[in-house]
């Protein structure tokens, strides 16, 4: 998306204002044909309506709806400043990035630049490198590191405990930069999956940088597989931790063999059955005590930096923890006072997000949250969306229980407070393998819900719905019954959905 080179970057830059460094990220811009003369009175006046300063060291400077006719090409002109330049607001930038863009264009470039700089470190080598090169790879996102290396196998470690093998893993994936703190301290939270046969599996949906797997086993063979995930190429060397005998051969295999299991090789051969399985990621589920919110976004051209910044800065008042999802682009939720992580909701108009707050002030953050959505954030807005704006409590009274009389195989059961839920019977004859298992997670994604599923015949714990690997995990036979329990606007619907689909024999 982004056309990087020496032509549009210029490194170790000084001025003594931002308005000074304004200008010559508007005059690289003309000079590359990317704008017209006077464009750059749009991006000074963008920034007495609101700071484009993002985070990390990092402005975004733009120019107004009023000079958008200016922008004969869309692109960037990015300029360092290693000594950094006063921004405003205590605020210094370091690196620069002037925007021009001739529709919505610049919510894809927002996006994908955010994504690039959220992460402290990669911002932090942006601002001193002296590279061109590497300046461009690390903007890009372009970094290539192997799947797994010999680096990121750990054999016979002298311990039983599955957190020791934890973070050994999560550390060798951070000292290797396929994942940041975040992915620690969640990864580190969360209690393995027992995939059987000794064979334990760790994910979070937080600071995935680079596709990685890495292995920790101890000397009696548990074997704990650690995954980072930025899309779905993983799935089908993931996929073969559905085989017995590959998870037998990872307890005592020496480096070489595990190597081999996960072979690049292996992609071709199940790429066609996994290519539209996403991500095992965790679902964000309210908790009791939380204030939920859906709102849909008004603004003609969707949450570019203006709005963004009045989002974040109507919640920055309020002590409440608020987290951020894109309903309409799903992703791991984010810290919704952080303008660098709204901006990459990549949010546009209709799409409807969901905020999660937690505090004594939960509430009144929300409504005034609630009110600044309706006004438009800052900007003049006449859409009204067709689903109202909701704010309830995450313990509110639970809806009507879903049933479908025509299906013998559901069995309806009561639902604690605000969720739904309903219990299907497998009816497929080798039970729920990887082809099955891929067809119930495409059908849950659909819909706009947070789902999760057991298997009551063998007592497992809830897991999300949206994982193949944990599908395949709870070790589904012919006749085993799955209790799904769903929250969310569309959790009717989807059991309904899902109780089709199993009905049909979700794809056999």
């Amino acid at each position: 998306m982004l056309n990087l080179s020496a032509q549009n970057i210029r490194l170790n830059n000084a001025v003594s204002n931002k308005e000074e460094a304004i200008r010559l990220v508007a005059q690289g811009l003309v000079n590359n044909g990317n704008v017209a003369e006077g464009y750059e009175t749009g991006m000074l006046a963008r920034e007495t309506q609101t700071s484009t300063f993002l985070g990390n060291g990092i402005a975004i400077p733009h120019g107004t709806l009023d000079t958008r006719h200016l922008v004969q090409q869309t692109g960037v002109q990015v300029l360092q400043f290693p000594n950094g330049v006063e921004w405003g607001e205590g605020n210094t930038a370091y690196v620069v990035i002037g925007i021009a863009a001739k529709s919505d264009e610049h919510l894809s470039l927002l996006r994908q630049l955010t994504t690039v700089l959220g992460d402290e470190e990669t911002a932090e080598k942006l601002a001193k490198t002296e590279d061109l090169a590497e300046f461009i790879a690390l903007l890009s996102g372009k970094r290539s590191e192997p799947v797994l290396s010999a680096e990121l196998l750990s054999l016979n470690i002298d311990s039983d405990s599955l957190i020791t093998l934890s973070a050994i893993n999560a550390a060798k994936l951070q000292e290797k930069g396929y994942v940041n703190q975040s992915f620690i301290s969640d990864v580190l939270a969360t209690t393995p999956l027992n995939l059987g046969n000794n064979v334990f599996l760790a994910d979070s949906a937080k600071g995935n940088q680079l596709n990685g797997i890495a292995v920790a086993r101890n000397q009696a063979g548990k074997t704990l597989i650690t995954v980072s995930a930025i899309d779905e190429s993983l799935n089908p060397q993931l996929a073969k931790l559905t085989q017995i005998a590959v998870r037998q051969k990872l307890t005592i295999a020496p480096v070489e063999q595990i190597l081999n299991l996960f072979g690049i090789e292996s992609q071709a051969h199940s790429a066609n059955e996994y290519a539209t399985v996403a991500n095992s990621s965790q679902d964000q589920t309210a908790c009791a005590g939380q204030i939920v919110a859906t709102f849909t976004v008004r603004n003609e051209h969707g949450l570019h930096a203006r709005p963004c910044a009045v989002l974040v800065q109507t919640l920055k008042p309020f002590e409440a923890k608020v987290t951020v999802e894109n309903l309409d682009r799903p992703a791991a939720p984010v810290n919704a006072k952080s303008t660098m992580r709204v901006v990459a909701l990549g949010a546009t108009k209709t799409h409807r997000l969901r905020f999660v707050a937690e505090g004594s002030d939960a509430q009144q953050a929300l409504e005034a949250l609630g009110k600044a959505f309706a006004e438009g954030l800052g900007e003049n807005v006449s859409f009204e969306p067709a689903v109202a704006d909701v704010i309830e409590s995450a313990n509110a009274q639970a809806v009507s229980l879903v049933k479908n009389s025509e299906n013998p195989t559901v069995e309806s059961t009561p639902a604690n407070s605000g969720e739904l839920e309903a219990t299907f019977t497998i009816k497929n004859e080798h039970g729920l393998h990887a082809r099955p298992s891929a067809t119930l997670v495409n059908e849950v994604k659909k819909y706009n819900a947070t789902m999760q599923v057991q298997n009551l015949d063998r007592d497992t714990q809830l897991v999300s719905a949206k994982s193949l690997m944990k599908i395949v995990a709870l070790g589904v036979q012919k006749g085993h019954r799955l209790r799904f329990v769903a929250t969310g606007e569309e959790a009717q619907k989807a059991l309904e959905g899902i109780g089709a689909a199993i009905e049909a024999g979700l794809g056999e």
